[in-house]
């Protein structure tokens, strides 16, 4: 990645980015590289982990990549812990991993599709902000993002379990920011609006009408790009956000404004 990031803003700091195999976890993993950062990066599938990895462009960097599913707590632990032994620290926490689920009116969806989508979101969102939050507090110092959603401010039609698990993620951010602040530790949450990822290409009819009144509803009339949340996300990991906590930077292209 090019652009305002470009350069060495993260130098000497180690990041851990999961669901970094596709979409906007990608574009992260990337904006940090661009950034400086040394990386650890994670997916479900580790060889799209591996293609991330491979597409970084410095090779002054350490990247190491494993798989990892986030609804696990031993794997959120073996994460940071591989991290920790590879790359000797922790300084910065992104997760971008997450699932839309079946479109669905809300008194529609199946209970197992609701659990799929909560503990993915939400319960994995803890699981990872609370792995890494155990390393930030002991040393005292550390960012942790997590990439929620337009839609933990505003629901949207046919999507109640996203729609609840983001708004889930925006108070933990909350919460944990509140208990963190303490240590020395940042939490924030990154609110993508609609944009150009492989999640929202789905074919699902429920999630293309969806995508109409999105893109209809956005003043800047277009799809965000991955590279542009990207960008948000090395921000708050920087010195420049280092007075920053328990909010919420949302990237939608005014939507939150109509």
């Amino acid at each position: 990645m090019t652009g305002l990031w470009a350069g060495d803003a993260l130098k000497g700091r180690v990041a851990v980015v999961n669901g970094a195999g596709s979409g906007i976890g990608r574009a992260i993993a990337g904006a940090l590289a661009a950034a400086g950062a040394d990386l650890m990066l994670s997916d479900l599938a580790e060889a799209s982990a591996a293609q991330t990895a491979q597409g970084i462009g410095r090779g002054d960097l350490r990247v190491e990549v494993m798989a990892s599913d986030v609804r696990a707590p031993a794997a959120m632990e073996a994460l940071f812990a591989r991290a920790e032994d590879r790359l000797g620290r922790v300084d910065v926490a992104i997760s971008a991993a997450g699932i839309g689920g079946p479109a669905a009116l809300a008194h529609e969806i199946a209970s197992a599709d609701w659990d799929a989508v909560i503990a993915t979101n939400l319960t994995g969102a803890f699981l990872f902000a609370a792995a890494a939050a155990r390393r930030m507090v002991a040393q005292k110092a550390g960012s942790i993002t997590l990439v929620t959603s337009q839609v933990s401010e505003v629901a949207q039609r046919n999507c109640a379990a996203y729609v609840a698990s983001k708004g889930g993620a925006k108070m933990l951010v909350k919460a944990m920011a509140l208990d963190l602040a303490p240590y020395g530790v940042r939490v924030n949450a990154l609110a993508p609006g609609f944009t150009d990822t492989p999640m929202t290409r789905g074919g699902d009819p429920g999630h293309a009408d969806s995508r109409r009144q999105s893109l209809a509803h956005i003043p800047m009339g277009r799809m965000g790009r991955p590279e542009e949340i990207a960008a948000a996300a090395v921000f708050l990991a920087s010195d420049a956000a280092t007075y920053i906590t328990g909010t919420t930077v949302f990237v939608d292209g005014g939507y939150l404004t109509v």
